[in-house]
């Protein structure tokens, strides 16, 4: 039987969670109009407590259940965003809740559940065997199995964020959203097609897991798969029951790389000022990959979380100085003799550049017994100031290789 969807039940939704779920701002952005020629607005899910929207599926979800249900508990498979949800919501109700993760699962994200009163199980390699736990967990302990996004209850939890949306913007051109499972987009879609039948939703997936691409194509699973950086959408079959409500209101759907989500962390952080996850910034990503799609649009983005690590945060942007060459690094092949390592640091000082770190290896192959290789790391303004610095040291005599 086909899942139904309505802007009313959506509407019930957004009456049963308010006051117990944050209304995220929903902002135009002017710095990322100007970086990408459309006109960028911005739901904030980041905001939440538990800092992802999956708390609007989780809270709508909990509070659907009986009290016998609510008795028994729920148990779910997951390591991220729909873990620290369902525990914080389900603490607050008064739910015991139970979350399977597999093994690896960063200790931060397991204190994290547990913090919220859960009880996290460790079982498995992957979300896979873990979901397997989680369905024997229900069948051998009463327990209700939560899906993060193949839940009815979920999916129109995730709907009153486009309801929200479209009620503040009603006259947006189109929506851009990532796809995991599809319990975000499926629910969005419903409810911004409802007020604004004309406005075209995109979904962006990555290109290591392109499961409702897939899916399109007759697939049940997408066939390839890897270390993503976005990890909350790195889900290999999409949901039964989003996909049926989506498919028909979803157009295009954008496949974007590693670089794309990278460019749409840093960039929410070095214009936007706020911090995205590599899955949240989706939609960043996609608007930056195809820029030629959305000029001049009035373009709603949904920031879906910011649950992201410091260390990994660091690594994105800077590599993103790199891929800029505001930090550059510059290879010379010179002589190994006293004072030589002086000179070109004297060049790079009168240039103003910023010396972040030298490696002086005098056991390359690739040079002379009497010479050296050093590679010099320089922080610079721009790309035009670092051509600058490497012109100003192939004058000295220096042979430069730019990296």
């Amino acid at each position: 039987m086909t899942p139904t969807l309505s802007l009313a039940d959506i509407e019930a939704a957004a009456d049963r969670i308010r006051g117990h779920v944050e209304r995220t701002p929903f902002l135009h952005s002017r710095p990322l109009s100007k970086l990408t020629g459309a006109e960028i607005w911005v739901k904030y899910e980041n905001l939440h407590y538990t800092a992802s929207f999956k708390e609007r599926g989780a809270c709508n979800r909990l509070s659907q259940m009986s009290d016998e249900e609510k008795a028994r508990g729920v148990v779910a498979a997951s390591a991220g965003n729909h873990a620290s949800a369902l525990a914080y919501h389900g603490q607050r109700l008064g739910i015991p809740v139970t979350i399977v993760m597999p093994e690896g699962t960063p200790f931060v994200k397991i204190e994290k559940t547990q913090s919220f009163g859960a009880t996290v199980v460790i079982h498995g390699l992957t979300f896979d065997d873990a979901t397997v736990h989680a369905h024997h967990l229900r069948d051998t302990k009463g327990y209700n199995f939560v899906s993060a996004f193949d839940d009815i209850g979920i999916v129109t939890g995730q709907g009153t964020c486009g309801l929200e949306m479209l009620t503040d913007q009603p006259d947006l051109d189109c929506l851009v959203i990532p796809i995991g499972g599809g319990g975000l987009i499926a629910g969005c879609a419903t409810a911004a097609k409802a007020i604004n039948p004309d406005i075209e939703i995109y979904g962006v997936e990555a290109s290591m897991y392109p499961s409702f691409v897939a899916r399109r194509r007759g697939e049940r699973a997408c066939k390839t798969q890897g270390a993503t950086l976005a990890e909350g959408i790195a889900i290999k079959a999409v949901g039964d029951v989003p996909f049926a409500i989506a498919d028909p209101l979803v157009g295009e759907v954008l496949v974007v790389d590693e670089e794309d989500f990278e460019k749409g962390v840093a960039f929410y952080a070095t214009v936007g000022k706020t911090v995205a996850e590599g899955a949240g910034a989706g939609g960043l990503g996609a608007v930056l990959r195809f820029p030629e799609r959305f000029r001049g649009r009035k373009v709603g983005l949904i920031l879906a979380g910011g649950n992201i690590d410091p260390r990994m945060l660091s690594g994105v942007l800077q590599r993103e100085m790199v891929r800029e060459h505001r930090m550059v690094t510059y290879r010379i092949v010179a002589d190994d003799r006293p004072g030589i390592l002086a000179s070109m640091t004297g060049v790079i000082a009168e240039k103003n550049g910023n010396i972040i770190d030298v490696v002086h290896n005098r056991l390359s192959m690739d040079v002379p017994v009497k010479g050296a290789e050093y590679d010099i790391m320089i922080e610079t303004r721009d790309d035009d100031h670092a051509e600058e610095i490497a012109v100003a040291l192939r004058n000295k005599g220096y042979a430069v290789r730019m990296g």
